[in-house]
């Protein structure tokens, strides 16, 4: 009896190797655990262990949701914590924070709205002093 858990990173300054999967192996009966690293880029296609392990069917589509990593020969490769509409990759380092439009439901129509984002407040700046600490 083992699990299988997948768990990747992003590091977008490098570009030999954009993507690290690490593939985690509990077996319970050994009492073992094994690790594997894979490094690779971001158009790489890994082949999907689906078909061997039930449980990462789950943990494949999210990370193709997610960071954008497709795998080959899975039966339901689709979005799986984002709309189908999305577009981008969420856990990407260079994924923007803020986007241009913002929906809301309101309660006067009962029905959703677009809006354009307003920023309603600047940005400040901050100086970082400690009250407590002399300076000297």
């Amino acid at each position: 009896m083992s699990i299988i858990d997948i768990v990747a990173l992003h590091f977008p300054s490098n570009l030999e190797n954009e993507f690290e999967l690490l593939y985690v192996n509990l077996n319970y009966s050994l009492n073992l655990r094994s690790f594997l690293k894979i490094l690779i880029k971001k158009e790489d296609l890994m082949i999907s262990i689906s078909n061997l392990y039930n449980s990462t069917a789950w943990l494949e589509r999210e990370i193709w949701d997610l960071f954008g990593i497709k795998f080959i020969y899975h039966k339901d490769l689709r979005r799986i914590l984002t709309d189908y509409g999305f577009l981008g990759h969420p856990l990407l380092k260079q994924f923007p924070l803020i986007g241009f439009i913002e929906l809301r439901y309101d309660d006067s129509i009962l029905n959703i709205l677009k809006e354009a984002v307003e920023m309603s407040q600047m940005y400040r700046l901050f100086r970082f002093m400690n009250p407590w600490v002399i300076w000297k």
